[in-house]
């Protein structure tokens, strides 16, 4: 069964990546805009993907994620928690491998603080089409990213007095692992937590290990 579950992820991850990076393309609904402006030149991508359909994508992957998680570790004690790292490690490798995309032809980083910038600037902006809207450090190792309308939230909804806020926070998990990862292949270990004060803002939280 965890040969079979690996196999599975793997898949996953590499058609995730390939939508995100252009290679595969998603028919639109009729009406609906195209995707915006299109990265700087070391993040160019070949094709252009219509950004409601990568969303759905998104919100179907996560609902797949839960659904076959609970229901196969049902028997075992299965949680949100594994839930939670399933997508984060799913996460993880897409941003590794989109970091090596997107840092190809850039300059080599002086220190964290300046692979920090990049994340909230031009990683972000080639995957969410906007950068970080507010990035706070307590100049210890912790930085503070916020998304006031983070775009994977912007079609969740849950009521703050029930445990809905919990599955909407499985939507932020993946764009978690996408941080870790990128971090990760830049040299930089750290812990990414995220929170959602107000719906669809998202804050992330990162953590650098010492």
């Amino acid at each position: 069964r965890c040969r079979r579950e690996h196999r599975s992820c793997h898949v996953q991850t590499r058609e995730v990546l390939e939508v995100i990076q252009g290679r595969k393309m998603m028919s639109a609904p009729p009406g609906t805009p195209a995707s915006g402006p299109a990265p700087g030149p070391s993040m160019a991508i070949g094709r252009q993907i219509n950004e409601t359909c990568f969303e759905f994508l998104n919100m179907e992957m996560v609902d797949y994620v839960m659904r076959s998680t609970l229901a196969t570790d049902a028997g075992a004690g299965g949680s949100t928690e594994a839930v939670m790292y399933k997508l984060e490690r799913l996460g993880f490798r897409v941003g590794q491998r989109l970091v090596e995309r997107f840092t190809m032809d850039h300059t080599r980083f002086g220190d964290n603080l300046e692979v920090i910038k990049f994340i909230c600037k031009e990683f972000w902006l080639a995957i969410f089409k906007k950068q970080i809207d507010n990035l706070r450090t307590n100049h210890k190792g912790v930085y503070v990213l916020i998304d006031n309308k983070f775009r994977w939230l912007q079609h969740v909804s849950y009521d703050q007095a029930s445990t809905q806020k919990e599955a909407a926070l499985a939507y932020a998990m993946f764009p978690c692992g996408l941080i870790r990862g990128a971090l990760s292949n830049l040299g930089v270990a750290a812990i990414v937590t995220a929170e959602i004060p107000q719906l669809p803002g998202c804050t992330f939280t990162i953590r650098i290990k010492v």
